[in-house]
């Protein structure tokens, strides 16, 4: 069998340098021992299993996607030079016949440029030793019960034997919130990998305009989606995708897929694939007949200002929150254009008002995941934008039926999304080959179905 590679599209020096920032930064913090487990398989019944996808920070420092593994960063001090150790699972002939190549510990450390590698069997063993003597283990306290016992285990491992003067670290530290940081911008390799992914997903968007129409059902267009990622060289979808069409667009997370598509109805499909274990998160909102009505396109036109406004305020030295505020302004007011709302546009902002329609914020974090590690206030401030920072904007507007809202809006659901990448000047949006303009939309569908 063949060795698989270190992740598709990622140099093993971007993995080694993200580690080195690491250490940098335990080192400013007190120096210590990190450790950063993989993701654990998954059940789904009996004997079958979710598909494996390895734990984006363990993911984000080493490149290794097999299960059943541990990296172990030490700081160093003194003399003694920093080390990423890495703990996986055994060379196993057998093994393979079944289930596919491992690396192995030599393997492994060769191919992914690692100081040192065990056997994971090893871990349990060894971990007192690694975290005897050390001032702070960084490790993330709570996430998973199993470890945190395993933990306490080797901590009072360490304390039994402090008459041979070892001592436990002093300090315990999320060393998830150092990655959050540094996982908040993106190096170029990442927006390679994300540029690839968008391009990717913009195309099964295409793909889904053109197959769209009456009589289908929301199933069939979903597997368009997931067989143009796939093809394109996805692992996965990002997240589970979302058709839904008619009042199924007014669900946020619709995800059943399952109902037909009806002449005169908007179609929404927000789904992004997954490529190297980056994600894309594209929304997308059409007629399933091809022709934006009257009131739908209203709606539409609101939102695309919306975006439009929001965009243009994604920039260095703005806020994370700036492109919500932006987009709000121009929705709110266009709900009171429309007739769904009453009164003034500051009367609704301080109301909220509008949140009968617009519920959601329009940005989050993109990254190894969806909605992407990275902190969005630090006190009462909203996080800067900064060069390198990837975020959505999709603002949307979704109109359930009521006694005072025109009838002619009734069950129209809109969101537009797309993904950004701050940049030194403005921001630069990776999944804009996805047509969002009406004529262009229409234009595309028209052409489809002639062909």
């Amino acid at each position: 069998m063949e060795a698989s590679s270190p992740l598709s599209g990622n140099s093993v020096e971007a993995f080694r340098q993200r580690r080195l920032a690491l250490i940098e930064r335990m080192t400013r913090g007190g120096g210590g021992v990190a450790l950063i487990p993989t993701s654990p398989e998954q059940a789904r019944n009996r004997d079958s299993h979710y598909p494996y996808r390895a734990d984006s920070y363990f993911q984000y420092l080493t490149g290794f996607i097999e299960p059943e593994a541990v990296l172990v960063i030490v700081a160093g001090r003194g003399d003694t030079a920093p080390q990423s150790v890495l703990f996986c699972r055994e060379k196993n002939m057998e093994r393979e016949i079944w289930d596919g190549f491992r690396h192995g510990p030599d393997g492994a450390r060769e191919a992914f440029g690692l100081d040192a590698a065990h056997a994971i069997g090893e871990l349990d063993a060894r971990l007192a030793e690694l975290l005897a003597d050390q001032p702070v283990l960084w490790f993330s306290l709570g996430q998973d019960a199993g470890w945190d016992s395993r933990i306490a285990t080797a901590l009072n491992r360490v304390r039994a034997e402090s008459r041979s003067g070892k001592h436990a670290p002093a300090t315990i530290r999320d060393v998830r919130a150092e990655l959050d940081a540094m996982r908040l911008i993106k190096d170029a390799t990442e927006l390679d990998i994300m540029r690839r992914v968008a391009a990717i997903s913009t195309g099964a968007h295409s793909r889904a305009m053109c197959f769209v129409a009456p009589g289908r059902f929301e199933y069939e267009v979903e597997a368009e989606l997931l067989h143009e990622f796939r093809r394109h060289g996805c692992e996965f979808p990002a997240y589970t995708s979302i058709v839904a069409g008619g009042a199924n667009a007014c669900v946020l997370h619709y995800v059943g897929n399952d109902k037909v598509l009806r002449d005169g109805d908007l179609l929404l499909i927000d789904a992004g694939g997954e490529l190297s274990g980056y994600a894309s998160d594209i929304t997308r909102s059409f007629p399933v007949n091809g022709r934006f009505s009257g009131p739908q396109a209203d709606v539409y036109s609101l939102v695309l200002a919306a975006q439009d406004a929001a965009i243009a305020a994604v920039r260095p030295g703005a806020t994370f929150a700036d492109p919500h505020e932006a987009a709000l302004k121009v929705l709110v007011q266009g709900m009171i254009d429309l007739k769904l709302l009453s009164g003034t546009a500051d009367a609704a902002m301080e109301s909220e008002s509008y949140k009968r329609f617009y519920m959601h914020r329009t940005s989050h974090w993109l990254g190894k995941d969806v909605h992407d590690a990275g902190e969005y206030k630090a006190g009462d401030r909203w996080a800067p934008l900064v060069p390198g920072m990837v975020l959505t904007i999709e603002p949307g507007c979704y109109v359930r039926p009521a006694d005072d809202v025109p009838e002619a809006f009734w069950n129209i659901g809109v969101r537009i999304e797309d993904d950004a990448v701050v940049t030194a000047d403005g921001c630069e949006i990776i999944t804009a080959a996805a047509p969002k303009k009406i004529a262009d939309i229409e234009a595309l569908m028209r052409d489809a179905r002639a062909g």
